[in-house]
């Protein structure tokens, strides 16, 4: 079986890079919030158009510090997607609040921005959008919501770095941008990492409170804080690839471009909403053939992988929302028909045309 992401690829292409960086920090023996950390945090602000940028441990520990710097505590409401990784939720549920759900597009698979005024209630203070696979959410609708009610937007985009809507940078455009640097995502480390972007610098030096056991020096605590600091190992690495970022968005574009060319008549293949730069950290297509299409790419040895199988008002850690099947029934279709397909900056155009030929000849047997 092949790899759905070939992160070794990559890695061959760079690797004198990253060794003399890592080599570099070995040397120094400055492991823990060094300056490679506070230097990715300067290059994130500067590629992003932020003020402030702040290194954490994970992407769920950026959603988690996100709603905890702004106060968002039990009794609140968060108004998010079902149709989105677990962390988005889990974050909420961590500081007390309460998720709303509303039900996405059917050709974006993001939250659906329509739905959204009529899930308000006097304690909902905040909206998590998530812009899913790369491809961005309306934000001005998004904004003009949150403005005329006013609540906070926290961007889950973890799978989004680099994306944009006109000419502003996807994670500038809310309160607070919150990023993954899991190794699959566009602009992945070699282990876990994440950051929080915002251009309030209130909000950031609570995060770098929190972030380092609630602690603004040396044994002094003003609150409770949790260990999650980004690994200067981890931010020599990411300031490595920051320097290909583009090229690798302009490279998923283009893989993507090619799939669509040959897959668009037979699947829904993913749309780019107008003005928008979708980054494509995954590529998405539905069907109702999806298990068919599924088990023939398997038996010719090529992965692919189901995001997501379950929305999260359906998961069983989740029961106790008091949700149930119906409740978001787009979200609930394209979880029966989505399938992610192999992409990623390296992949050879060959191989894209290979897996596409696979792919027509399951709709060409049922001709």
């Amino acid at each position: 079986m092949k790899p759905f992401i070939d992160l070794k690829a990559q890695y061959v292409n760079i690797k004198d890079e990253i060794l003399q960086c890592i080599n570099k920090i070995l040397e120094s023996s400055h492991y823990i919030l060094g300056e490679n950390v506070k230097a990715l945090e300067d290059e994130v602000k500067n590629y992003l158009g932020v003020k402030e940028a702040v290194g954490v441990a994970s992407g769920t520990d950026a959603l988690h510090l996100a709603l905890r710097a702004l106060n968002i505590k039990e009794g609140d409401e968060v108004i998010t997607t079902p149709f989105t990784f677990f962390a988005t939720v889990e974050a909420i549920i961590y500081v007390g609040a309460k998720p709303f759900f509303v039900d996405i597009e059917e050709t974006t698979y993001n939250i659906d921005v329509d739905k959204i005024e009529e899930k308000i209630t006097p304690r909902t203070k905040a909206i998590i959008p998530v812009h899913i696979f790369g491809c961005p959410v309306n934000m001005k609708k998004i904004n003009e919501i949150a403005k005329k009610y006013g609540l906070w937007v926290i961007e889950d985009a973890a799978q989004a770095f680099g994306a944009q809507i006109g000419d502003k940078k996807i994670g500038s455009l809310g309160d607070i941008g919150c990023f993954s640097f899991y190794p699959s995502k566009n602009l992945g480390c070699f282990g876990d990492g994440g950051m929080i972007v915002t251009n309030d610098a209130e909000i950031a030096e609570k995060v770098r409170i929190l972030r380092n056991h609630g602690s603004p020096g040396r044994y002094i605590h003003q609150t409770i804080g949790v260990n999650s600091r980004l690994d200067e190992i981890q931010a020599g690495i990411l300031r490595v690839k920051m320097k290909y970022i583009d090229q690798y968005n302009e490279l998923r574009r283009k893989k993507a471009e090619l799939y669509t060319k040959f897959l668009n008549e037979v699947v829904i293949t993913p749309k780019e909403p107008d003005n928008t730069y979708h980054v494509y950290h995954l590529y998405s297509i539905r069907s109702k053939e999806r298990d068919k299409i599924k088990e023939n790419l398997n038996t010719h040895g090529i992965p692919s992988v189901v995001y997501y199988p379950i929305p999260m008002h359906l998961q069983n850690a989740l029961k106790f929302l008091g949700y149930k099947t119906g409740d978001f029934p787009i979200a609930e279709a394209v979880s029966q028909e989505i399938l992610s397909l192999p992409i990623y900056p390296e992949i050879p155009d060959e191989e894209i045309f290979h897996i596409s030929q696979i792919i027509l000849r399951c709709f060409q047997e049922n001709s």
